[in-house]
């Protein structure tokens, strides 16, 4: 719990900044939503709104460094504080790159609007409601100061990871079956790697929250599962060099 501050102006500062990143935090919520509704039904009203959204979002974002300069500068502020604030610049930075990779996620989804989702459409949409799903659990832990809740988000981020690479392999394979694939697959996999950045990002605040309210770094390895890099897709029928 904070400590209650003698200057009550001091105290209403830091519940500004709050308020202000929390407010931040909805506003990539919202936008997220909305550029996984573009993707998933085909929405080009959505993705205008998605893609719309992003300079507001980096305005909020220069707001509030420049509040915490002010901050930083008028308070002096010492310890838990001082983490606290140092904390917050750090999670709003990670809360204006989800909102960069939604735009992105956008723009790709007015791109697919003229092709066939196929099967794919089932995996990135378990994959988009993990990834909101996150999202929204940190962004309430963050106004909350809740280590419980960035704990799950930071331990949950494995699931999201274990099912971009069994959707990486998907469309991989579906892009060897028949090159007409290609390109809306490429466009399909950006998205699925802009959202497991979100998913990413969320676990970056996570480990800030954590590190805010107890003064400890995390140090224990994050859970990841994300081996798409290494993947190796073999096509149907060809049969490995010197067999």
């Amino acid at each position: 719990m904070p400590m209650e501050h003698i200057v009550k102006s001091y105290e209403q500062d830091l519940k500004h900044l709050r308020d202000l990143i929390t407010e931040m935090g909805g506003m990539v919520e919202s936008q997220v939503a909305l550029a996984c509704t573009a993707v998933l039904h085909r929405d080009r009203d959505a993705a205008a709104e998605a893609m719309e959204a992003d300079p507001r979002v980096d305005a909020r974002e220069h707001e509030i460094e420049q509040f915490i300069i002010r901050l930083l500068a008028l308070r002096q502020p010492v310890a838990g504080d001082l983490r606290q604030i140092v904390a917050s610049l750090k999670a709003t930075g990670d809360i204006e790159r989800i909102g960069d990779y939604a735009a992105n996620v956008a723009k790709r989804s007015l791109v697919l609007q003229q092709f066939s989702l196929r099967d794919a459409g089932t995996g990135l949409a378990h994959m988009a409601a993990l990834v909101q799903e996150n999202l929204k659990r940190v962004i309430d832990a963050l106004g909350a100061d809740d280590t419980d809740q960035a704990m799950t988000v930071w331990r949950s981020d494995e699931a999201i990871d274990e099912v971009y690479n069994a959707l990486f392999r998907e469309l991989i394979t579906y892009m060897m079956e028949d090159p007409r694939n290609i390109t809306p697959c490429t466009h399909l996999l950006f998205i699925a790697k802009n959202l497991e950045r979100i998913g990413d990002h969320a676990t970056n605040i996570a480990e800030t929250i954590y590190y805010a309210v107890t003064g400890t770094p995390l140090t224990d390895a994050r859970p990841k599962s994300d081996m798409a890099s290494f993947a190796v897709v073999k096509p149907a029928g060809v049969k490995p060099a010197g067999k």
